[in-house]
């Protein structure tokens, strides 16, 4: 189940979304294609966040760097395409430089959360996914209705399904909650409760706009879906349409 694009066209455009996705494909373009893994190993030592490091009072450029590193191709896609779906959404809501703060917060949070569940582990963390789980918190929290467009692969066939955010982003988070608890925190791989720490970060994050908008009666008012037209996609052999701006 991968989640390829929203119904929920932004009406403004996202350019901080955007700076972001650049900044990180350039950054990952200008390391990673030309270090061997020993020297990747090294470069990650000493440009993300190492658990140990900081809870020794070091390495606290760490907070900020690993949010613009990635471990390969696959993960940088990854996280980039849950950024496009739902970035634009949320800097649409709080505007450019909230979102950039917001951004950062959510990532900054999820790494707090990741140091508390291993503070002695060496194992660098990299990746933009805290951050980008805070937009998927904060986009559940604005818009649970949302209709999101979720590839289904099973073996030979795939389909396209229309499934509502809360859906999708829920059992997201019960996933990262579920693995965190059954996966050993010091021995590399998924950083499942900085996933989990983003998300709910973004969630608390978005509660003074939720509130601005009329609570829980924005979401009897518009019954969890956005405020506005959905945007509706014809299906095209070459490639996924892009997602339209909204006119108000």
């Amino acid at each position: 189940m991968f989640p390829i694009r929203d119904h929920n066209p932004s009406g403004r455009t996202p350019y901080v979304t955007y700076a972001l996705i650049v900044a990180n494909m350039g950054i990952f373009l200008a390391y990673f294609p030309q270090l061997s893994e020993v020297q990747q190993a090294y470069f990650f030592y000493d440009w993300g966040l190492v658990p140990r490091d900081l809870s020794q009072g070091r390495g606290w450029s760490g907070l900020i760097t690993h949010m613009f590193l990635h471990g390969g191709w696959m993960h940088l896609f990854g996280n980039m395409l849950f950024l496009y779906i739902f970035g634009d959404n949320m800097e649409d809501q709080l505007g450019h430089l909230r979102f950039g703060m917001f951004y950062l917060l959510c990532g900054l949070a999820a790494a707090g959360l990741q140091v508390m569940a291993s503070p002695f582990s060496d194992v660098p963390m990299v990746g933009a996914s805290g951050a980008i789980a805070g937009v998927m918190g904060g986009y559940l929290l604005l818009f649970p209705k949302a209709r999101i467009d979720v590839l289904i692969i099973i073996v030979v066939f795939f389909r396209i399904f229309p499934i509502p955010a809360w859906t999708v982003l829920g059992i997201w988070f019960a996933l990262q909650l579920f693995n965190g608890a059954t996966t050993p925190t010091d021995g590399g791989g998924v950083a499942y409760w900085a996933h989990a720490g983003g998300f709910i970060a973004g969630v608390v994050l978005s509660l003074r706009p939720w509130l601005a908008l009329g609570g829980i009666a924005f979401w009897n008012r518009t019954h969890g879906v956005p405020p506005h037209p959905e945007a509706e996609y014809r299906v095209q052999r070459s490639s996924i349409p892009k997602i339209p701006r909204r006119r108000d």
